[in-house]
């Protein structure tokens, strides 16, 4: 299970349409620039990828792409995670067969279970499928949380081998990280707080900024290991626009800073909707200052 447990920056990478079909073409391009930019890992189907609104058709093919563009350089994982169980086993098989390195498995929403119910039901998919796995916990989300004695239990299970912690709660963060195994990986899905996550012991984040800035981003992991001060200082330069990013809900600001670096042509699929003009504007000018002072 070693080709999938990356450290440093991965990313939830977009999805981009034209006319409101998938752009292929765009998101292939856009695999390349983030491999070719020391991002360690591509996360495909996510929420910033506008999955919930893909269908399965059009998913599938974006793994192929993947998949095909990466050649093994770097790991390809795939949201295949619902709130129905046996669906999610269908898909993640079939995600399995074009080659996917692993899956992000969701809490289920609305038809939200208990702890116990959340045990049973990624482990059903983790020994269905036979894949590397991570879960995803959002909470803000799902309205749904994995108890961290819950992630011990399934930390247990061979096939589970990470957690994508998206709760910006660094308490849950380090207990977690306190009962868990050594070679159990931990990831944040919020990129404001990585660098106290990496003090916390996180193992790397599954980044939505960088579909923009990859090897910025992955620098501050990697100046992490050697000298924390500089890392942070790394990040404070990223603030600004990471700031700017918080104009609206996720993806709809990143698809349109997306959109200004040429990987996405402005479109999001309903109910979302595009940033209204000055609000892309106003992250396109935070962008290209950041660009200017980047050495």
């Amino acid at each position: 299970m070693t080709q999938v447990q990356f450290k440093g920056t991965a990313v939830a990478i977009t999805t981009p349409f034209i006319n409101s079909q998938v752009d292929y073409e765009t998101f292939e391009r856009h695999v390349n620039f983030l491999i070719d930019n020391d991002i360690q890992a591509i996360f495909v189907n996510g929420t910033t990828g506008e999955g919930s609104t893909l269908t399965e058709e059009e998913k599938l093919k974006l793994v192929e792409i993947a998949v095909r563009v990466s050649n093994k350089r770097v790991p390809i994982i795939v949201g295949t995670g619902t709130n129905n169980t046996q669906a999610s086993i269908d898909h993640s098989l079939k995600v399995k067969s074009l080659g996917a390195d692993g899956i992000m498995l969701i809490t289920p929403y609305y038809n939200k279970t208990n702890q116990r119910g959340l045990i049973e039901h990624f482990t059903a998919i983790a020994n269905a499928v036979e894949l590397p796995v991570v879960l995803y916990n959002v909470p803000a989300r799902t309205n749904m949380t994995i108890e961290p004695e819950t992630v011990e239990v399934l930390a247990q299970n061979p096939y589970i081998y990470a957690l994508k912690d998206a709760t910006h709660d660094l308490d849950y963060t380090a207990k977690v990280k306190s009962i868990i195994p050594d070679d159990f990986m931990l990831y944040s899905g919020n990129d404001d707080i990585v660098v106290p996550f990496y003090e916390a012991g996180g193992d790397g984040v599954i980044s939505v900024i960088a579909n923009a800035i990859p090897k910025e981003f992955q620098e501050v992991y990697t100046t992490f290991n050697n000298d924390p001060a500089l890392a942070t200082e790394k990040f404070n330069t990223i603030t600004p626009l990471l700031n700017a990013l918080e104009v609206d809900i996720n993806p709809m600001p990143i698809k349109a800073l997306v959109t200004h670096i040429g990987y996405a042509n402005g479109e999001v699929r309903l109910p979302l909707v595009p940033l209204l003009d000055e609000e892309q504007q106003q992250i396109s000018d935070v962008y290209d200052n950041f660009r200017s002072q980047v050495i």
